[in-house]
């Protein structure tokens, strides 16, 4: 009788062990969460967003399935990046996922532990992010937009468009990292071109008018504009009205400024940067260390000119420079 009792004692724990077993076995995997953290509105930076999820669909995450996706904007106030940055540290997610230099500070001052992904910076290791490219070392790893060759051919362009430029005013920030590299190209062109150049430096979007006036009263034939992205998107609406205004041809870094009715950009096309961001991510959550995956600089560069503009200001674009253009809006 007691080896009976015993028997079945013993087929009854083992019943419960497997039972668990089972149990656990059904039980969805958690998902991983990944925290997205923006400075401008969620909404202006929709493009980029969407390039993002594609980037991760193609590898096969799905937000609401099998990925979690927390999304944090400033909507422009930089000032409240430091307390999303801690929100998203205290929901430990798996990566944060950053989208430029401001809210990447903020995060590295968040958490020295959580993986992070720049999907942009302009200079990631003169901001102190990353010891190098080849070897960042820290938990910050992702994409840079910094090519030394970027700043002079938007300098090549202007002349093509205008053969008898002699003075381009620079606008740029100088306590941009980045900013020193950029300018030492623009001046390398210069010396080529037998170009003069101005600099006008826009520490804040009021400067933004002054420079302008500036660069009318220094006989300027043309305009380079370097200025920090973030100023340059909040406020392309005053740049692009000024530039009419002061009917000189304007090239940018970004399209968004020439979608919105400026002259012509030529820059790293930033939605590529944020698709490719997924395959960090990616690596991240199967194992990989930031500190070992090399910061990727740009290949994929666009030349965008608005026809509209260009009429605006009585231009008129060679056809060869319009042939090379990868966007032409009429």
């Amino acid at each position: 009788m007691n080896v009976k009792i015993a028997t079945l004692s013993v087929i009854f724990a083992l019943g419960l062990v497997l039972a668990r077993v089972s149990s656990e076995a059904q039980q969805p995997t958690k998902a991983p969460r990944i925290g997205y953290l923006g400075g401008p509105s969620l909404s202006s930076l929709a493009p980029r967003i969407e390039a993002f999820r594609q980037g991760l669909r193609e590898l096969g995450y799905v937000e609401g399935k099998n990925i979690v996706i927390e999304w944090r904007s400033a909507e422009g106030k930089l000032d409240r990046l430091p307390d999303l940055a801690g929100e998203l540290v205290r929901l430990k997610v798996d990566v944060i996922v950053t989208t430029g230099p401001a809210n990447t500070r903020s995060a590295k001052e968040a958490t020295s532990t959580i993986p992070i992904v720049m999907t942009q910076d302009n200079d990631p290791v003169g901001n102190g992010f990353v010891a190098s490219l080849a070897r960042p070392g820290g938990n910050i790893t992702g994409l840079s937009t910094l090519r030394a060759d970027l700043s002079g051919k938007m300098l090549e362009l202007l002349k093509e468009i205008l053969p008898k430029l002699s003075r381009v005013a620079v606008f740029g920030t100088s306590t941009q990292p980045g900013n020193a590299q950029a300018l030492k190209g623009i001046e390398l062109a210069a010396g080529a071109f037998g170009v003069k150049l101005q600099h006008l430096d826009v520490l804040d979007p009021k400067d933004i008018e002054t420079a302008f006036r500036a660069a009318g009263e220094g006989r300027a034939d043309a305009i380079l504009m370097m200025v920090a992205g973030g100023v340059a998107r909040a406020h392309r609406t005053e740049i692009v009205e000024l530039a009419v205004k002061s009917r000189l041809p304007v090239i940018y870094q970004s399209p968004s400024v020439v979608e919105a009715g400026g002259l012509m950009s030529y820059g790293v096309n930033l939605n590529d940067l944020d698709r490719r961001a997924a395959t960090y991510v990616d690596k991240i959550l199967k194992g990989a260390k930031p500190a070992d995956l090399p910061v990727e600089q740009p290949t994929k560069v666009e030349f965008t000119i608005n026809l509209k503009a260009a009429k605006q200001i009585g231009l008129t674009i060679p056809p060869n420079v319009l042939a090379r253009a990868d966007e032409v809006i009429q």
